[in-house]
């Protein structure tokens, strides 16, 4: 039984730390509120009406 608790453990840790992760590497994550939109150059546009600095384009 706790072979299988420590298991559980280990998945939960593994599945949170892949969305902190991916959370960083995401246009305006955090306090930028989420994407919004793409703007006609290909720019990332935030919820919070700012240009993400983001080297990636968008389409």
């Amino acid at each position: 039984m706790k072979s299988i608790s420590t298991a559980l453990l280990a998945l939960v840790f593994a599945f949170t730390s892949m969305s902190q992760a991916q959370a960083r590497n995401t246009p305006c994550s955090g306090k930028m509120g989420g994407l919004s939109h793409c703007s006609a150059d290909g720019k990332f546009v935030c919820k919070n009406g700012k240009i993400s600095q983001s080297k990636k384009t968008c389409h």
